[in-house]
């Protein structure tokens, strides 16, 4: 299935220590995990918006921005699972960390082994979580996540960019129902309009469509526009454009 990734699960990590950095990309990298790490809340906002990341690892006393107030913002609109690690190893600041949004809290120094424990049980608890909310909606092999943004295939998780989660999140707002240029650009608020919303939904339809042209599930309607269908029917306006 094209974009799906079963193997590397993609981690983010924060720390404005350098050295540190360095030293948790090589052992993530070793233990089969992507990596990409930045030294500061700023600049982890900036891979946040164009990366969907599988869990985020953040250092709490960092220069401007804590890890606290960073973790605590971008809990309004971004669940992605994530751990502390930091010196701070007092109960007080465990506590806050986990009040922030955590889903896990470790102190420095740390053993290597351990962490990556402690990250794949934060994942499996992340992929195994009870299913399908009010904010879920399923087409075939697939499920997605409004609130979230996560788009999952039974085999795993497909990995789409930020304008493909803001287009898919149009669809599934209203599934079955066309929406036209004007619509999704309205939805989007990103200035992308006209044929550049066409490529758009192209390459979201080449990751969720078994052949692309033949779509089964993110349709065109001709001359009016797309709709998302989540019964799997095929219709009879739904040549690609």
């Amino acid at each position: 299935m094209s974009g799906a990734d079963n193997s590397f699960q993609h981690i983010l990590v924060i720390d404005d220590d350098e050295r540190l950095r360095l030293l948790l990309r090589r052992f993530l990298e070793e233990s089969d995990f992507r990596v990409t790490d930045v030294g500061s809340a700023a600049d982890a906002r900036k891979a946040l918006a164009g990366i969907i990341f599988d869990l985020i690892i953040v250092d709490i006393m960092m220069p401007g921005e804590t890890g606290l107030e960073f973790l605590a913002d971008i809990r309004k609109d971004n669940k992605v699972p994530a751990l502390f690690l930091t010196a701070m190893a007092e109960t007080e600041h465990r506590i806050a960390g986990l009040e922030s949004g955590a889903d896990d809290y470790m102190s420095k120094p740390f053993e290597p082994r351990e962490l990556v424990l402690r990250i794949r049980s934060i994942l499996a608890r992340a992929v195994t979580r009870p299913g399908k909310t009010d904010s879920t909606i399923s087409f075939g092999p697939y499920s997605f996540d409004r609130n979230t943004g996560i788009l999952m295939h039974t085999s795993g998780r497909i990995h789409i960019t930020t304008a493909e989660q803001k287009l898919m999140t149009s669809f599934a707002a209203e599934p079955g129902v066309v929406l036209s240029r004007d619509d999704i650009a309205a939805a989007m608020d990103s200035g992308m309009r006209g044929r550049s919303i066409d490529v758009a939904v192209a390459r979201l339809r080449a990751k969720i469509e078994p052949v692309p042209r033949y779509a089964v599930y993110l349709q065109t309607v001709r001359n009016k526009g797309w709709l998302l269908r989540t019964d799997g029917a095929i219709g009879g306006t739904n040549a690609v454009s």
